[in-house]
């Protein structure tokens, strides 16, 4: 369950203080799409407010808007009222899913289309939150923000985000959106801490920082405790799971920072939500700070 009040910004949005990704419900292969349902009510339930997907996440052999449909279809079965909920998509990347092979495409056409094809499989008419997936290298980025930009002004979306991007190209995006822009989605955890930079200037520019693989990525995940010592040393002192300790941490680090670990169960998504009751002291705060990856 959410801690009481624990809640942070995005733009003019007041969500979760940890959002669910979704990306892990569907990415494997004869993947449970009724554990998926479960795993969705359950974050639900408990006060999440933010869902982070794609339209590329899914497995490999499947189809584009495998995650995004699992979703709609997961808040279509909620039982409760799903009005404050904000389903986060991002669009950018090109999937080859019979090779299981990645590439982007940033070009504005593009990302009309799949912004478009994205507001069809979620049953939308406007997309609460939209991202950029990831940096194009054959386009100039602020063609692509242009390209963002539009869809801002036709009202397909009503914010925009950016992921995967540095310092000079969150300014180049604030710069070109404006106020249209209010996230960025980067990858930061114990193991991936050279997005600092970043989150002081999402501190500065009001923006609110999702942070992907909070945990360590799926990989990661189940050894974070074992790789990152302090943080094993911490939970144990605790009582509670390394995964916790990684999550409090972020949210200590700074208030612009929104976690979004990925679920695939009821059970990870309730312990990783139980981090915003958990108050970390100083010294807690700075041996997490500190703390090298294990040989």
């Amino acid at each position: 369950m959410i801690g009481h009040g624990a809640t942070r910004r995005i733009g003019d949005l007041e969500v979760s203080a940890i959002g669910l990704g979704a990306m892990t419900l569907t990415q494997v292969p004869g993947y449970d799409a009724e554990r998926g349902v479960r795993t969705v009510h359950a974050a639900l339930d408990a006060g999440v407010t933010l869902i982070d997907t794609a339209d590329v996440y899914g497995p490999a052999g499947g189809d584009y808007g495998v995650n995004e449909l699992a979703v709609a279809e997961a808040l279509r079965r909620y039982p409760g009222s799903t009005e404050r909920v904000v389903v986060a998509t991002k669009g950018g990347h090109v999937r080859f899913f019979d090779t299981d092979t990645w590439s982007i495409d940033g070009r504005p056409e593009y990302l009309r289309r799949a912004c478009e094809a994205s507001l069809r499989r979620l049953g939308l008419e406007t997309l609460p939150l939209y991202l950029h997936h990831r940096p194009d290298p054959k386009i100039p980025y602020a063609e692509s923000m242009g390209g963002l930009k539009e869809l801002y002004d036709k009202g397909l979306v009503q914010r925009v985000g950016i992921s995967n991007v540095s310092v000079e190209q969150v300014r180049l995006a604030h710069e070109i959106l404006g106020p249209a822009l209010v996230a960025v989605e980067n990858e930061y955890s114990p193991r991936a801490r050279d997005g600092e930079p970043v989150i002081e200037l999402c501190e500065d520019l009001g923006l609110a920082f999702l942070s992907w693989g909070p945990l360590g990525g799926m990989r990661g995940a189940k050894d974070l405790g074992s790789a990152f010592g302090a943080f094993g040393d911490v939970a144990a002192a605790r009582g509670v799971s390394p995964q916790r300790i990684a999550l409090a941490w972020q949210m200590h680090r700074s208030p612009a920072i929104i976690p979004i670990p990925g679920a695939s169960r009821p059970e990870s998504i309730l312990d990783s939500l139980a981090a915003t009751d958990l108050d970390l002291t100083p010294e807690e705060l700075q041996r997490l700070d500190r703390t090298p990856r294990s040989a």
